[in-house]
């Protein structure tokens, strides 16, 4: 867990802690202690600000007994939750706009420029690090300067599949249907594609497919750019 501290002048001050839920039991009663209960000063103001964040959620957290009901009672104020960024894949190009005009400034050089296919082979990953991991691939760009270099690094690395939850009463039948599927139709198409040395017109006819629908598959899968790949 991560924590940052700031103090405007006007002596306010607020703490971030990044991924409170890792917290365990003892960590979260000493934290509870120093927190304010919500008494302000004697100018009126609350002197400390907390802000949050978890990736997990707390109320099953509290139902399973690894976080303290009364420290979730006592930051529970205003509550956003995020999707993940798979599930708003339109925010995308917005967003890679962002990070590369931010650290384009840092470094003093030129803003890259994203091609319409780049953000749209971006819109078609799963993203499991989510906004963390789209800004690194930005800082990556804008310190290489080669767009097309890090999108095939991206195209090649092994296609990452979605964590099952540790918590029994949050596993998901479906989602380890799901992700099972998602493995063995990229085996499948690996497979054929190898078999007819990436000719796909031929895999499609082999998994009895259109041609269409394989290269979506391909795409999808993270398949595209192999080396080897033919016409």
């Amino acid at each position: 867990m991560k924590g940052n501290v700031d103090g405007p002048e006007d002596g306010l001050r607020t703490l971030f802690l990044d991924g409170i839920d890792e917290l365990d039991l003892t960590c979260q009663k000493v934290l509870l202690s120093l927190l304010p209960d919500g008494e302000s000063d004697d100018n009126g103001n609350n002197r400390v600000r907390l802000i949050a964040s978890t990736s997990r959620n707390l109320d099953q957290e509290i139902e399973s007994g690894r976080f303290r009901r009364e420290l979730y009672f006592r930051i529970n104020g205003v509550c956003l939750r995020l999707p993940p960024l798979r599930d708003r894949r339109e925010d995308i190009p917005l967003l890679i706009e962002h990070f590369l005009a931010k650290h384009a400034a840092e470094l003093g050089r030129e803003i890259p420029v994203m091609s319409d296919e780049e953000l749209e082979f971006l819109r078609t990953q799963d993203w499991p690090g989510n906004i963390r991991e789209l800004e690194n691939l930005a800082r990556k760009i804008a310190v290489l300067g080669d767009n097309r270099k890090v999108i095939d690094e991206l195209r090649e690395r092994p296609k990452l599949e979605p964590a099952l939850p540790e918590d029994p009463q949050s596993f998901s039948l479906k989602v380890a249907a799901r992700a099972a599927s998602r493995r063995a139709e990229r085996d499948l198409i690996s497979k054929a594609l190898e078999r007819t040395h990436w000719n796909r017109k031929r895999a499609a006819q082999e998994l009895q497919i259109s041609y269409k629908s394989l290269l979506y598959k391909i795409k999808q899968t993270g398949l595209e750019g192999k080396q080897g790949e033919r016409g």
